[in-house]
């Protein structure tokens, strides 16, 4: 089993790497693009996948770290363009389209936004848990509704993407392989952190929370950290969603968009790191593909979705490996 998980590994990062080398010898750029969008949702599903598959922790409001992220992204890429001063923050900063700037800071807000919301949430359990993160999202949404200065309902255009020193991130080519790095190096810390003593208490939490406490381990807090922890991967996603589309709207942090995200990870398969990924292709794919041919694309995914659950368990990922698989 281990040689053939590495082989599906080594498979899908080889894809990876030459995508788009292959839509540019194939004359298709437009492939590079769409890669790009897959990336940026594996990022974000591999981040819900670290608390949901990992620590049992069911979040309908991922969506909002992921819409901060880009808010972030697209107020200071706003106020930049504009030369105006960003009115809640205290002196006459004007905004900057800088990556170095941008990115750490959608990445800190999203995580601090985890850190207030995963506080309340995380002193409940079960369909409560749920409940609240898809209340918290909610609100936030509708708060960006009600900010006109930044587009309300409609959202709000980025007329410049970020920069990078010595990249342009313009070029669909050079966006992709930052995109890339970016999720390696997340799904890396993830593993990391998975096959830690903090990702085997995490596990352990799973299993039986209950016991956990009774050893003495402080449940709540290590539950905190790796919420925070996700929220801050999904900022980053968020970020880079912003400029990709070149555009950021309240409904990015929609409790629908969660739905999408858990989706992704259910089809990939939970707990797994890897899985999220292909779960994030598979359904923007099928997407990309079903929606030439009909509106009603989604009449197709149901099925697919209940075929996966039903005789997949594991997920598409644990179906290719062949046997119950965990990353440790």
């Amino acid at each position: 089993m281990f040689r053939r998980k590495n082989l599906v590994n080594g498979i899908g990062l080889v894809i990876m790497l030459a995508l788009p080398l292959a839509a540019n010898a194939a004359n298709e750029p437009f492939l590079t693009t769409v890669a790009s969008r897959v990336l940026i949702y594996a990022l974000v599903a591999a981040s819900l996948d670290l608390i949901l598959g990992f620590g049992a922790m069911v979040s309908f409001g991922h969506a909002a770290f992921f819409g901060i992220g880009a808010y972030v992204v697209g107020i200071l890429t706003h106020h930049s363009v504009e030369a105006s001063a960003i009115a809640f923050l205290p002196g006459d900063w004007t905004g900057t389209t800088s990556a170095l700037i941008q990115w750490p800071l959608a990445i800190l807000t999203a995580g601090l936004f985890a850190l207030i919301i995963g506080a309340m949430c995380l002193r409940t359990t079960g369909v409560y848990f749920i409940m609240i993160t898809l209340a918290f999202a909610q609100m936030l949404y509708y708060f960006m509704i009600s900010l006109p200065t930044y587009g309300g309902q409609d959202g709000l255009n980025l007329w410049e993407r970020s920069t990078l020193p010595f990249l342009d991130l313009y070029d669909d080519t050079q966006f992709y392989y930052v995109t890339l790095t970016l999720l390696l190096a997340f799904m890396f810390l993830a593993r990391r952190i998975v096959g830690s003593r903090f990702g085997m208490v995490l596990r352990g939490c799973k299993q039986n929370e209950t016991r956990m406490k009774a050893l003495g381990f402080p449940v709540y807090r290590y539950k905190l950290a790796a919420f925070v922890f996700a929220g801050m991967g999904a900022g980053l996603a968020g970020a880079l969603a912003a400029n990709h589309t070149e555009f950021v709207g309240p409904g990015l942090m929609h409790w629908t968009r969660s739905g999408e995200i858990m989706v992704m990870v259910i089809l990939g398969g939970m707990g797994t790191i890897f899985g999220p990924v292909l779960g994030a292709a598979t359904l923007l794919m099928m997407e990309e593909t079903l929606s030439g041919f009909t509106e009603h694309w989604m009449v197709f995914l149901g099925p697919f979705l209940v075929f996966v659950v039903l005789f997949a368990r594991r997920g598409l990922y644990g179906w290719l490996v062949g046997r119950k698989v965990d990353d440790d």
